[in-house]
């Protein structure tokens, strides 16, 4: 973790960049994400949104942010609850206003009960209103009700603002491009998953359950001070063939494949890695020649990992290398040229490549401007994942090769001179895969 001092310090830095972004006349409101009931009294665990994250720092709901570009009396305020020791002796402790000048670097802080007297007032006088309108609904209205209340005064000289203006324009490309403390902090929540996924191959036994593995992943997590970046994959058999599977309640038997896509999320920042093993130790021929091609697929999209390349070439790459080698095992028919341009790889790869990677698992940042394929550049985050499925019930393959489903994926730094993976440390090929059981 940084030292509060160096926190405090790169959360003051993002939020001047984000107010130089923006400009004098603008105003940029931020809400904390709200609490969510998972039945009667009870919450879902806490999640601060990522993006009040990002230039806060602070953890409690019941919270927004306001900065206001050139305010004479302070551009950074922050509304939140005040500390309240019978709230506190059941919820744990709060910051309170003072804790947040003093301990996040705030300009000013002020009593969430406070803000509709506050706000109205500050937004008076300013042009542009950047929010993310139609992110929180029930936020929405308290935003409209305090501009109406700026627009009552008209008559009297009050100046509304004229524009609302998407908030993610401006700060989905400042969270695109990671700092080195940011870089830190997600080699961090990658060196934590490598260890987790370890954990879970050398626990892999014939029989085991998909939830106890999930248990070996989740418990280096937590011992880690880390949680899972979302919920954990474990598919064993044909539920490797589901990309989205959640359920994990499966058993592996002996001669499955086992495909564990999780990630650690360590102060914030998330690691996302697939990795896919035979649980009983030994990849079947089948399954050795589907794994060995998509870590060709993979090192094909890793060649274009650097500045200057277009993002959908890593994709491409990727595609092509699958393609080719599922005409050479014969799962497909035709030549090349024909599978790409009809579509026919999508039956066994049916998703992109990779995604940006960051405060959030897929992370903010647009992938194409003006209708192009944006360029790589250093400080993205990106994930490669290639990944090959046959369905259980794919009749046009022979028996043998049904049911299987690899992925394989690493979290990518675009670096000034090519890339960094991540997540390198965490044994990728068949061999070596392979050993790491072995040596279980």
């Amino acid at each position: 973790m940084l030292s509060s001092a160096r926190w405090r310090q790169l959360l003051a830095r993002r939020r001047r960049a984000l107010m130089q972004a923006a400009g004098d006349e603008a105003i940029l409101i931020v809400p904390a994400a709200p609490e969510r009931i998972r039945s009667h009294d009870t919450h879902y665990p806490y999640r601060q949104d990522s993006d009040f994250w990002y230039l806060t720092g602070f953890a409690e709901p019941e919270a927004v942010l306001v900065l206001v570009p050139g305010r004479r009396h302070g551009e950074a305020i922050l509304f939140c609850r005040e500390r309240d020791p019978e709230r506190e002796g059941w919820d744990g402790p709060r910051l309170g206003p003072e804790g947040a000048v003093s301990q996040l670097g705030m300009d000013d802080a002020y009593p969430i009960a406070d803000i509709d007297d506050i706000l109205p007032g500050l937004l008076e006088g300013r042009r542009r209103v950047y929010y993310h309108l139609g992110r929180d609904a029930a936020f929405d209205l308290k935003l409209i009700g305090w501009l109406n209340r700026v627009r009552a005064q008209v008559r009297r000289g009050a100046q509304p603002p004229h524009e609302f203006l998407e908030l993610g324009h401006l700060l989905d490309e400042l969270r695109l491009f990671k700092s080195a403390d940011e870089i830190a902090l997600m080699q961090r929540a990658a060196d934590i998953s490598v260890e987790a996924h370890r954990a879970a191959m050398r626990a892999a036994r014939p029989g085991i359950h998909e939830y106890e593995l999930q248990a070996e992943l989740e418990y280096v997590f937590r011992r880690h001070g880390a949680q899972p970046a979302y919920a954990s994959i474990v598919g064993a058999g044909a539920h490797a063939c589901i990309l989205h599977y959640s359920a994990n309640t499966g058993k592996a038997r002996a001669g499955d494949l086992v495909l564990i896509d999780a990630g650690a999320e360590y102060a914030g920042y998330a690691a996302d890695i697939t990795r896919t093993f035979p649980v009983s130790g030994r990849f079947s021929r089948e399954q050795r020649a589907l794994h060995d091609l998509v870590c060709q697929a993979q090192a094909a999209a890793l060649e274009q990992a650097r500045p200057g390349v277009p993002y959908e070439a890593m994709h491409r790459a990727a595609l092509a290398t699958v393609a080719e080698g599922l005409l050479s095992l014969g799962l497909l028919q035709g030549t090349l040229a024909q599978v790409l341009e009809n579509g026919d790889c999508s039956r066994y790869y049916r998703h992109k490549t990779g995604h940006w990677l960051g405060l959030d698992v897929h992370d903010v940042g647009e992938y194409r401007i003006d209708g192009a394929s944006r360029l790589l550049e250093p400080g993205m985050v990106v994930t490669i994942e290639p990944g090959v499925y046959i369905g259980v019930d794919d009749v046009s393959v022979p028996p043998r090769w049904r049911g299987l489903g690899v992925r394989i994926e690493d979290d990518v730094l675009i670096t000034r001179d090519g890339h960094r993976v991540l997540t390198a440390a965490l044994e990728r090929s068949a061999d070596e895969v392979e050993a790491l059981m072995a040596g279980a």
